[in-house]
């Protein structure tokens, strides 16, 4: 089993916060989780810049299929949220009173947020063809579910057609 978070990253913590409403905790892929990253990316494996959604379209596809398999392996629906102003810890909150807080996935809702995305561009005063940052919106999937240890938690997985490029984050909510 892996050493508690404290363990592992205590060199790199500065203080605790005794009392939190939650943690957010973010990471990215260093290589590709910015247009001219994601460029060289392409390039070295020889995919051309303006085919870049094609190559995206199996991820975002594979996100969407196991969002699917691991609601039906917990018996849970995906909930889609069409407006913004449903708190999703609400929805989870009376889930929870059905449900009871044992471990283990407790709701999946998907929402359409805005995210960071890239467009192929070809310059044609230098020549030069690469990704340039865009803004869009896509699908999140949000799987909040209850761990032994941290209690209720949600990782945020994005179907963008950059799911490489987003911010990955996970919540604890307190």
């Amino acid at each position: 089993m892996n050493a508690p978070l404290l363990e592992r990253y205590g060199y790199r913590i500065a203080g605790v916060l005794t009392c939190r409403d939650r943690m957010v905790i973010t990471g990215t892929l260093p290589g590709p989780c910015y247009a001219a990253g994601m460029t060289s990316f392409l390039n070295a494996r020889h995919i051309r810049i303006f085919d870049y959604p094609r190559f995206a379209e199996p991820l975002r596809d594979t996100i969407r299929a196991n969002a699917e398999k691991l609601a039906a392996a917990a018996g849970v629906k995906i909930e889609y949220l069409a407006k913004a102003h449903i708190r999703k810890e609400d929805l989870v909150a009376a889930v929870i009173k059905t449900r009871g807080d044992h471990p283990g996935l407790v709701h999946v809702i998907s929402v359409m947020e805005a995210c960071s995305s890239y467009k192929a561009w070809h310059d044609k005063r230098t020549h030069q063809t690469y990704l340039r940052p865009t803004a869009g919106k896509c699908l999140h999937y949000y799987f909040y579910f209850i761990d032994t240890e941290l209690g209720l938690v949600y990782p945020r997985a994005p179907t963008c057609p950059e799911p490489l490029s987003t911010n990955s984050t996970l919540s604890l909510i307190a």
